[in-house]
């Protein structure tokens, strides 16, 4: 539905900050907080008639909003909340051992180093496994079980966290936060003055079915006069 769709939030710095939804949105506009837009997609909110001049009130929401008032964040030191749905959408739904693609119920988290083992539950430390391949490696390192690792697991950075915990992501939301992405990887680059590679996604293909290369549609939504 319309009404589900996400608005990308930035800082006036113009990083991004996170999702908001559409009444949230609205209630940034009528407060004045919004700094500039830059998406290419708007949402047009349409709203009750007033009793006087029997006009209808509208407001057009970019997908794309810079707003005052949010605080610096530190991109560098954030490490997002471990939990099962960020971890399959990181490593794309796909089981780390056997490469197959699964529905969310047939996966499960692994520890590559055991917990038995003295394995953390951290984000370097798991990967995504269906279950058959979690049962065949029980308490082993891959190693041990003879099953190794198809990708290195990685620790999502803030835009990467953002980028999985979009629901409908438009086209020029996925734009721009993977120019963000570059961006902080090339700064990482200059930084260290060594290549770092990291597996961002296992296909590219996939992701990009994630996009909706459409604009918003016209909502009209049931408000009292």
């Amino acid at each position: 539905m319309i009404t589900q769709q996400q608005i990308l939030r930035l800082n006036s710095a113009g990083r991004p900050t996170g999702w908001i939804n559409y009444q949230d949105a609205v209630r940034l506009y009528c407060n004045d907080q919004v700094s500039y837009e830059c998406g290419t997609s708007s949402l047009l909110i349409r709203g009750g008639f007033n009793r006087i001049t029997s006009q209808q009130s509208k407001i057009l929401l970019n997908s794309i909003v810079a707003t005052r008032n949010v605080g610096k964040f530190d991109y560098s030191s954030f490490t997002p909340t471990l939990n099962n749905e960020t971890l399959f959408k990181r490593d794309n739904h796909h089981c780390m051992y056997c490469g197959n693609e699964f529905v969310k119920k047939e996966l499960s988290r692994d520890h590559i180093m055991p917990l038995s083992h003295g394995g953390r539950d951290i984000w370097t430390n798991v990967v995504t496994a269906c279950r058959r391949c979690n049962n065949a490696k029980g308490g082993k390192t891959p190693e041990d079980a003879k099953m190794l690792l198809i990708a290195i697991p990685f620790i999502p950075s803030r835009v990467e966290y953002i980028l999985l915990k979009g629901r409908k992501i438009l086209a020029d939301q996925m734009e721009f936060l993977m120019s963000q992405i570059i961006f902080c990887f090339m700064v990482n680059l200059q930084i260290n003055g060594v290549i770092i590679w990291k597996r961002m996604f296992l296909s590219i293909v996939k992701i990009c079915m994630m996009i909706i290369p459409v604009s918003y549609t016209h909502l009209t939504l049931p408000t009292k006069a």
